[in-house]
């Protein structure tokens, strides 16, 4: 059995990937090589590392069957000469999986968590190697802020670019959470008022209901505009200033607000 050291994966798309860092361009070379081989192959990692793009790397013409779909996987796999897996740790009994891969000579590349294991699974991939999450590849986030910046723009049929200013990546879901920020925060870049009045309407209306509301949801306001503030002046006095406040009032409203700021 070959096992590969950890090693990073571009969180794209099924062709490309992103090679700014050295972790990622391994990566590369090591899927581009998988491609050669007719070994079956088991890739780990969190959500959102790029797992399923990966693997569709090296089987592109593969179908894609999620392992928890017991009965469709297993009719997939005496159907197909290839084969993806993807979330092996959801099949409700992996040792028939691999019974019946190995009695269909199916090859397989499947995607699992990063603590998965199982002593059938073992035996079955030659090789294995996890991805590791994006906040370990730093290097490529600039490039997949500016792939996902492309993809808004076409998606909202506009060519503004992407202020970028006070932008911090959220990596929470690696990739997945990276795009969703990017193409959130595209959208509302140029947001009119009236169109942010409606978004918090929408968002209010199933949402009332106490007498206790306007206090309640009173952070809807004061933190984005708190927070807006401290990284325009950089300085709670002149915040204070700006906004009419005493410095104190707004020492307790940023004490208030403290978990959204």
């Amino acid at each position: 059995m070959i096992v590969v050291e950890p090693v990073a994966a571009a969180v794209v798309d099924v062709t490309n990937f992103v090679t700014a860092s050295d972790a990622s361009s391994e990566a590369f070379k090591t899927a581009t090589l998988l491609k050669t081989l007719n070994i079956n192959s088991l890739i780990t990692g969190e959500s959102g590392v790029g797992k399923r793009s990966i693997s569709k790397y090296i089987l592109p013409d593969a179908p894609v069957l999620e392992a928890s779909n017991f009965d469709e996987l297993l009719v997939a796999i005496e159907s197909a000469r290839e084969i993806i897996i993807t979330n092996l740790e959801n099949s409700p009994n992996i040792k028939r999986v691999i019974d019946s891969i190995n009695s269909n000579n199916v090859r397989v590349v499947a995607t699992a968590k990063s603590s998965f294991y199982n002593k059938y699974a073992d035996e079955l991939f030659s090789v294995k190697f996890d991805i590791p999450p994006l906040s370990q590849r730093l290097e490529d986030i600039e490039l997949l802020v500016k792939k996902f910046t492309k993809e808004a723009s076409a998606l909202f049929g506009s060519n503004e670019k992407f202020n970028i200013k006070n932008f911090k990546p959220d990596l929470s879901e690696n990739a997945n959470s990276l795009r969703r920020q990017v193409m959130i925060n595209y959208l509302l870049q140029d947001i009119k008022d009236i169109e942010l009045i409606d978004i918090i309407e929408n968002y209010m209306s199933d949402k009332l209901g106490s007498n206790s509301d306007y206090r309640k949801f009173l952070y809807l306001y004061e933190a984005p505009l708190i927070k807006a503030g401290l990284n325009k002046f950089k300085s709670q006095l002149q915040l204070a200033d700006r906004l009419g406040l005493n410095r104190n009032t707004l020492r307790k409203k940023i004490s208030d607000n403290i978990d959204y700021l």
